[in-house]
């Protein structure tokens, strides 16, 4: 037996869609506003995981410009039909809003590593679709959505029959539950003459769970199973928290095994903090004597250590191809292109031409890569000389458009004048510039002047919910401003809907004409288990 430990992928991969094709297990998990879109890890054991390349083309025209923080790609479904991977998912463009206006899109590949065929529109009735495949036929399950004054945002799952040609949707659509409880996510399996929905109940938060619900007939009715399968909800000390959404999966041995999201907190003064955003963990199941789904170590509260079998397969295969600027790089809202994200110009740099300010929907310069524990440092060598307040280049942690903290190389006005666009005349300092963001607007934390003349090396140190900035002169780190609350880079600050997670990242701003470039070096992102 191997011993898993959970969460088995770390930092930022929420909704895991868990399946076994042969010998290997993949996981799609939600990507939101950022690119690649629909990342896929693979294993051959369920405890260790490799990046297997993600659903490339998933955006429709290329691009989800626009859409709001925590929009974007919700809730992948991967699906293998014997010869064919599909990937079912929704493009939500409006957040907190009783209308999600989503659609929802199938792509489909032979191989898990793409090519996979333009995304087609079928019904979407509401976000987290899944299908079923059974006997060449071809089903959409949904959450319904009632958007009108008075109706429930969570109204019941739905299924519909797709044509597996066109995708157009066969008969009628069929209402399989409803529950004065929040169900979503739906997932569907058959087993010993039963269909058996797998539901995420409670929301996506703290309430999180997993409930199952099962049937002799695929359309209904469905029988709501008395007590949830899985949950963290009645324990606020475990350390596996926010527990759902999951997928029931057989080894080739005949056992069973769950995947799900959760989140580790950090308990603060204000409350539980998950910086590091909604993870994937994987948890042992076995069949009762009434052919219910429950967990193999009992009860229904997430394991970190869980006993899964050995592989006697090699783990590695051929490397998934990716350029310079893949994985483990992301971008917001589009993949990265040339014309701003340059490797040629200087040999071992990277250069990045200025665009949108850190706020924008739209075209922001941003490499950025997931923090996966509580405990990060992150460094980077950049050489740039702006001469504007316009332009800025630097280091940021950056959760979404209202909480990031930043550090950049940027020009100021001479120490005596306000701030009155003095740049013009010619004067002023280039200094290292310290923001914090929050839902209250930014502020500015520190200024310290420092001679551009030569590259210069920023950092910060994440060490829970504080993190300290600093930059090295003569070899040693000189901190910037005081400690920052990193706090704020998580689901749980603001009160707001928010899904995604912490990045740590390059980015590059001009907001006049989009021509000044900094250049990056030695970027270094170590994360360290607590």
């Amino acid at each position: 037996m191997t011993v898993l430990r959970n969460p088995v992928i770390r930092g930022f991969a929420p909704d895991p869609s868990l399946i076994r094709v042969g010998d290997w297990y993949y996981v799609a998990n939600s990507s939101f506003e950022w690119f690649p879109t629909i990342p896929i890890h693979r294993s051959r054991d369920l405890a260790r995981w490799e990046y297997a390349g993600h659903v490339q083309g998933a955006a429709p025209g290329g691009t989800l410009a626009g859409v709001p923080d925590s929009g974007g790609i919700w809730a992948p479904s991967l699906s293998w039909d014997g010869e064919r991977y599909w990937v079912v998912y929704s493009v939500v463009r409006s957040v907190g809003t009783a209308y999600f206006d989503q659609d929802a899109y199938v792509t489909t590949a032979t191989d898990v590593t793409g090519p996979w065929t333009p995304p087609r529109r079928v019904a979407s009735h509401g976000f987290d679709p899944a299908l079923f495949h059974e006997k060449g036929r071809l089903w959409l399950l949904n959450l319904q959505n009632d958007h009108r004054p008075g109706g429930q945002r969570f109204a019941g799952i739905v299924l519909t029959e797709l044509d597996r040609e066109t995708l157009a949707a066969v008969g009628g659509t069929h209402l399989l539950m409803q529950h004065e409880r929040l169900v979503e996510g739906p997932k569907l399996m058959a087993r010993d003459g039963w269909y058996h929905l797998v539901l995420a109940e409670g929301g996506t938060g703290f309430e999180h769970g997993v409930r199952t619900a099962r049937s002799r007939t695929l359309t209904g009715p469905y029988e709501l199973d008395g007590r949830p399968l899985l949950t963290s909800r009645d324990d606020p000390e475990l350390p596996l928290q926010k527990a759902g959404h999951a997928e029931l999966v057989e080894t080739p041995d005949g056992e069973w095994f769950l995947s799900h999201l959760m989140a580790r907190p950090l308990h603060t003064a204000n409350g539980p903090r998950c910086t590091l955003g909604r993870e994937t963990a994987i948890q042992a199941v076995i069949w009762d004597a009434e052919g219910k789904p429950r967990l193999r170590q009992g009860g229904w509260h997430p394991a970190v250590e869980v006993d899964v079998p050995s592989s006697s397969c090699d783990f590695s295969r051929s490397a998934v191809p990716e350029s310079p600027l893949g994985w483990p790089w992301s971008t917001l809202r589009e993949p990265p292109d040339s014309s701003w994200a340059d490797l040629d110009s200087r040999p071992g740099w990277i250069r990045l031409r200025g665009r949108h300010g850190p706020e924008s929907r739209w075209a922001q310069s941003l490499l950025a890569q997931r923090l996966t524990e509580h405990r990060s440092t992150v460094q980077v060598t950049v050489q740039a000389a702006p001469f504007t307040y316009t332009q800025a280049a630097g280091l940021i942690l950056r959760y979404d458009s209202e909480a990031y903290l930043s550090l950049d190389l940027t020009w100021v006005e001479p120490a005596a004048e306000p701030q009155r666009g003095q740049q013009w005349c010619g004067a002023g300092r280039t200094v290292l510039s310290l923001v914090e963001r929050d839902g209250k607007g930014a502020r500015q934390a520190a200024v310290v002047d420092v001679d551009a003349s030569a590259p210069v090396t920023l950092g910060v140190t994440v060490d829970g919910v504080e993190a300290r900035f600093w930059y090295v002169r003569d070899g040693v780190r000189i901190p910037v401003g005081r400690p920052l609350d990193a706090g704020r880079l998580s689901d749980d600050h603001g009160g707001r809907l928010r899904f995604t997670g912490t990045l740590a990242g390059i980015h590059v701003r001009d907001l006049v004409d989009a021509s000044f470039t900094a250049d990056f070096r030695d970027f270094r992102l170590s994360c360290t288990s607590t």
